[in-house]
C-alpha cells in the first residue's frame, strides 16, 4: 500500500517516557510536552497525507484540462 511505504519514510520521533505502574503492571506512559507536541504535529502530517491520497484517488479519473488552457480560459496568457 502507497501510503504505509509514505509513513514508512518519516523520521521517527524519539520517545523518552516514565511510566505509572499499578500492582507491578505498566498502566501509563507519560512523555515531555515537547515529545507530544511532536506526536500531535506527525499525526497531523499523516492525516493530511491521508487525505491528500484518498482524494487524488477519488478524482483519478476524472477529465483534466491543462494548464496552458486554463491560463488561456482565465486570460493568463502570456
Amino acid at each position: 500500500m502507497l501510503i504505509l511505504k509514505q509513513l514508512e519514510e518519516i523520521p521517527m520521533i524519539q520517545l523518552h517516557p516514565e511510566f505509572i505502574t499499578r500492582n507491578g503492571k505498566k498502566e501509563f506512559a507519560v512523555i515531555p510536552y515537547e515529545e507530544f507536541e511532536a506526536l500531535q504535529e506527525l499525526i497531523a502530517d499523516i492525516e493530511d497525507l491521508m487525505d491528500l491520497r484518498a482524494a487524488k484517488e477519488e478524482e483519478a479519473n476524472q477529465p483534466s484540462v491543462p494548464l496552458a488552457e486554463v491560463k488561456r480560459l482565465l486570460g493568463l496568457e502570456t
